[in-house]
């Protein structure tokens, strides 16, 4: 019976000690059986390293060669799914189909051995880390594995990483949604904007060109649209102005259109603490105060950003993909799906056959964008406890569309909406954690069910807002992310318009309840971000101060760049409750504490905030919604005529263009009107 097969606690087993199992089930049951008898055993492959070492006589053998097979194949996405004996050769045929190769270089052991091609097997591959001539340009074997499930020695079935679809760089979105237009009678062309990345330019000169590119971009969808005279828009965006200037230039063409957001990040983690890449500015801020050394700071940098995505917490990009979709310019699900998740990859896919729809029924976007829907975004940012920066973008889309839409519907809109999102940067949570609850739908379905929703609203898929989330779960509140309006965070929304002598025009509070509603205390003055972040370094912000930076608006900046590496700096150095910060700039989504920003006029244009001095009293209070300086008019007026309006720090180029044109921030910064 040498070769006749028998039946062995359900494994089958050879006269030659060979067994030949089917599943992992079946290696992990065998394994555990031997582990206990504490019996050598060999695993067998394809046979290509077996010139190499000696065999242990003793030894039960374990033959793979039943899990053999390709699982999963995505050529688009450059993704395998294989069973752990599938043979390299078999691997490279199915590659072939699709004019593609394995990026690392398998060694061919069997034509070594006996000049027969041999690969051997994935997991054999795998398991020697091979990497061949290419090593210095594409790393080895283990390099381009996404994450296996397999069988330690004591048979316990482990797993390491995942098994979702995503190359290096997350997934190339507009060719996957391509693939679905083209699929549905339609032919997808693909061009590019320009991108620029708030994560990277934070904190340096960078962050100037940051806002600016918001109405870039908008400038430059309009002129390829309209100059090639494409019939259809779908935008595929990712960071915080790629979104408004997306919806903006959707606008002004008015055909239509779909917005498909690149997805958010996955969570850092370190110590056993979930980061984002507020993580890093605020380890920045314990480093300086001597919290932390600097090889903590460089584990929490290193750890912060995991992979592809924007920003984890209820910051900017999260905010506007959130809005956007309230607003019913994007898919259900469009602005919780994680960017690695394979429920963006089949959102992708059905681009394509709504796409097809609006153009069969002529929807398009000035249909879908009305006052009533930009409430609704506003009011679901208010629920959320989403960015000040949407204060900008939301003021800019109104514009776009031709809808009278100010600052002071903000507040009427705060003021009748609670604020229930346990989320960062104020809170816990992560936008990955609000997807596995149900996403953004299953908080509006809560809303809707409260009142807080016009369900009225057109959106993408050629229904209303109501009928989009007939089907949707509602939400369950045995979890910590979204409270219910019986117990909210805050009873009235965070986002705060501010009026006073420091802004006449305006300024813009995010205020969660945390920070207090009332603070008062000495300023401490700083003509640029540069010399804030010194200040706050040496020592010089003291509890109890007001931080006032100043010329760092639209037209100071210019560009009107984030203060987070600032605020960020006083969380880290612990006083984030004793110290409230003022700006004519603005702040990332991730800034959070007692911060007013968007001060108009700003310090460029001769407001007041130019005139502050340090020790003069401010008080803020979110409760009156005031802003101001404890000094006279005589007083500054007299100040007045000592103040010398600066040059512009530009006098060509793009930041000079914006200077020009920019409105105040109290108009949304727009340069078309």
């Amino acid at each position: 019976m040498s070769t006749e097969m028998k039946k062995n606690s359900q494994i089958f087993q050879d006269s030659n000690n060979t067994y030949y199992p089917e599943d992992e089930l079946q290696v992990s049951n065998l394994v555990q059986e031997l582990y206990k008898k504490n019996q050598p055993t060999e695993i067998i492959g394809t046979g290509s390293k077996n010139f190499i070492g000696n065999n242990i006589q003793s030894a039960k053998k374990l033959s793979m060669s039943k899990l053999s097979g390709v699982i999963e194949y995505l050529p688009e996405e450059l993704y395998i799914k294989v069973k752990a004996n599938t043979p390299l050769e078999l691997v490279e045929k199915e590659l072939e189909k699709n004019n593609q190769e394995l990026a690392f270089e398998p060694i061919d052991l069997g034509f070594i051995e006996n000049g027969k091609t041999n690969k051997g097997t994935v997991a054999g591959c795998l398991s020697c880390n091979y990497a061949g001539s290419r090593r210095f340009k594409v790393g080895s074997v283990r390099d381009h594995v996404l994450g296996f499930q397999g069988i330690n020695g004591k048979g316990e079935i482990i797993k390491s990483g995942g098994t979702v679809v995503k190359n290096v760089t997350g997934y190339d979105l507009s060719k996957l949604i391509k693939n679905g237009i083209n699929k549905n009678e339609l032919i997808g062309l693909i061009f590019n904007t320009i991108g620029v990345s708030d994560g990277i330019s934070m904190g340096t000169q960078g962050m100037r060109y940051s806002l600016p590119s918001r109405d870039v971009i908008a400038d430059s969808i309009e002129t390829v649209m309209q100059a090639m005279a494409y019939d259809s828009l779908i935008t595929v965006v990712g960071c915080d102005k790629n979104m408004p200037g997306a919806l903006m230039s959707m606008l002004r063409l008015n055909r239509p259109s779909i917005l498909v957001y690149g997805g958010t990040i996955a969570p850092g983690c370190h110590n056993g603490k979930k980061l984002d890449v507020v993580s890093a500015f605020e380890a920045w801020g314990e480093k300086v105060s001597g919290k932390i050394n600097e090889n903590e700071f460089s584990d929490i940098i290193k750890n912060a950003c995991p992979g592809a995505g924007a920003c984890g917490g209820m910051y900017t990009a999260n905010t506007m993909s959130s809005a956007i979709e309230a607003m019913g310019m994007s898919l259900p699900f469009n602005s919780s799906n994680p960017a690695t998740s394979s429920h963006k990859i089949k959102e992708c896919d059905l681009v394509g056959k709504a796409i097809f729809n609006l153009i069969k029924l002529d929807l398009k976007p000035l249909d879908i964008v009305t006052k009533e829907s930009i409430k609704n975004a506003v009011r679901l940012i208010t629920v959320l406890g989403g960015s000040t920066n949407a204060v900008l973008h939301m003021l800019a889309i109104a514009k776009s569309a031709n809808i009278k839409f100010t600052i002071d519907d903000f507040q009427k809109i705060s003021d009748t909406t609670p604020f229930l999102a346990n989320l960062k940067p104020s809170g816990k949570f992560l936008m990955e954690d609000l997807h596995d609850i149900g996403g953004v739908p299953a908080v509006m379905k809560y809303m809707l069910e409260n009142d807080l929703l016009n369900g009225e609203c057109m959106t993408v898929t050629g229904k209303t807002l109501k009928e989009n989330l007939k089907e949707i779960k509602s939400l369950d509140f045995n979890q910590e992310v979204i409270r219910p309006i019986s117990n909210p965070i805050k009873e009235s929304g965070h986002i705060r318009i501010l009026y006073g002598n420091i802004a006449s025009n305006g300024s813009v509070a995010k205020i969660t309840g945390k920070e207090g509603l009332l603070f008062s205390g000495k300023a401490i003055v700083f003509d640029s971000e540069d010399e804030a972040n010194n200040g706050i370094k040496n020592g010089l912000v003291k509890k109890g101060n007001v931080v006032v930076i100043r010329y760092v608006g639209p037209k100071g900046g210019p560009g009107m760049p984030e203060m987070l590496k600032p605020t960020s700096a006083i969380m880290g150095c612990g006083l984030g409750n004793e110290v409230a910060l003022i700006t004519d700039g603005r702040f990332s989504g991730g800034t959070h504490g007692f911060v007013v920003g968007h001060i108009c006029p700003e310090a460029q244009d001769g407001g007041n905030i130019a005139l502050i001095e340090n020790n003069d009293i401010i008080t803020i209070d979110a409760v009156e919604n005031s802003i101001s300086v404890n000094i006279s008019e005589n007083e500054l007026s007299s100040r007045r005529l000592n103040w010398t309006k600066p040059d512009l720090k530009f006098k060509s180029g793009v930041l000079y263009k914006y200077c020009k044109n920019v409105s105040n921030a109290s108009n949304g910064c727009v340069t078309d009107s």
